[in-house]
């Protein structure tokens, strides 16, 4: 067992996005208010967001997951995340890459990053119309 801090998340997005997602996450795994974090840009300047995503990620090994790749979500979590190697961005969250984020958030930065982009694109498939994957 290691005795690395878990990493912990800031769900970041316009809107009510970040607190939907949030809540669900929670409602289907359980979990607790500071594991992550929903944010919203409504109604905050750049610098606010900026801070509030500061204010959040102490110094702590944390996720900043953001709805797109380019905004004021991605803007505010890029700079926040500068000068703080311990943090990474993630843009396009979607609800499996959060739901295995909480499960395996012990894990170390850089692996628990690259499981949680491959979690995200296996996420995103059709299973109607004249695309869908075979099952």
């Amino acid at each position: 067992m290691s005795d690395a801090v878990p990493v912990r998340g800031i769900v970041t997005a316009h809107g009510d996005m970040a607190l939907g997602m949030v809540d669900a996450v929670r409602q289907i795994a359980g979990g607790t208010e500071d594991v992550l974090v929903p944010v919203s840009n409504v109604g905050k300047s750049p610098d606010a967001l900026v801070a509030e995503i500061e204010a959040i990620a102490g110094g702590a090994p944390v996720i900043v997951f953001t709805d797109l790749q380019a905004g004021s979500c991605t803007l505010a979590a890029r700079l926040s995340s500068r000068e703080h190697p311990e943090r990474a961005v993630l843009c396009g969250v979607n609800l499996p890459m959060l739901l295995d984020f909480v499960f395996h958030r012990d894990l170390p930065l850089d692996e628990l990053v690259a499981r949680l982009l491959a979690k995200g694109r296996q996420g995103v498939i059709a299973v109607a119309g004249p695309t869908a994957e075979p099952r």
